[in-house]
């Protein structure tokens, strides 16, 4: 079921959306070398939590932290630990936070120093790629365009295109529907709503788009150990077009 959001619930997803934003912004500083995944994890929950935020992540089906940290080859969901940052890594950090039981979901690449060339490239094409399908998002727009915009950009680079997770709607849940895919098929046709609210979230890598599940049943990496890319925003859909909920 997709759920319309009235411009009351709109109005604290707003709220909560640029809380998470500022999150990001109060970690930025402290992404260097030498810094652990478990440092940052601490810093942002307690950051949600002095701002009157809960961090929805922790707890939900057993994942342990507030935010999903992941390194390099890892794709998405990769559990904080004692890992240090080192110099050239790319760290993708991903959060959903809730104010008054609505929620807001965004993630970020960082890089950690200076990046090489392919690793510079991937970064800063991934994040375009993310705002080319927010472009195609407004009322009336069948959700399958917000993927082929991504994939219309990204192919042409030969990056892989992750395809076992995708965008997805959210509020009074982290995952509601519809779902929004990253590349161009025919099984998600549904028109976007006025109201609606939705996540684009391309996961680009500089390899193949396969993927697994490493034993922690959490952490997923590239198959082929090449570096990946994540950016997210959430995003309420207009007559116009669409206002990015995660951004200050």
């Amino acid at each position: 079921m997709i759920f319309i959001k009235s411009d009351e619930e709109i109005k604290i997803m707003r709220e909560c959306g640029t809380l998470l934003a500022e999150m990001y912004d109060y970690l930025a500083p402290y992404v260097q070398p030498g810094i652990s995944a478990l440092e940052l994890d601490k810093l942002a929950e307690n950051f949600i939590r002095k701002n009157g935020a809960v961090p929805e992540q922790k707890g939900y089906k057993g994942f342990p932290s507030t935010l999903c940290v992941s390194i390099n080859e890892q794709v998405i969901h990769g559990i904080p630990s004692r890992r240090t940052l080192k110099e050239g890594d790319l760290a993708s950090l991903d959060c959903t936070i809730s104010l008054k039981g609505l929620m807001t979901d965004s993630a970020r690449t960082f890089p950690v120093g200076k990046l090489d060339k392919k690793h510079q490239l991937l970064m800063e094409r991934t994040e375009k790629s993310l705002y080319l399908g927010i472009d195609a998002v407004r009322a009336g727009v069948r959700v399958n365009e917000i993927g082929k915009a991504v994939e219309d950009y990204i192919k042409p680079f030969g990056y892989g295109i992750v395809r076992d997770y995708c965008g997805h709607g959210v509020g009074y849940e982290i995952h509601e529907e519809p779902t929004v895919l990253n590349y161009y098929s025919t099984r998600y046709r549904q028109r976007l709503k006025e109201n609606m609210v939705i996540t684009v979230e391309p996961m680009i890598n500089l390899g193949s788009d396969y993927v697994k599940v490493l034993g922690d049943q959490w952490t997923v990496e590239t198959e082929d150990k090449k570096a990946s890319c994540h950016f997210e925003h959430t995003i309420v859909v207009t007559k116009e077009g669409c206002e990015i909920l995660t951004l200050k």
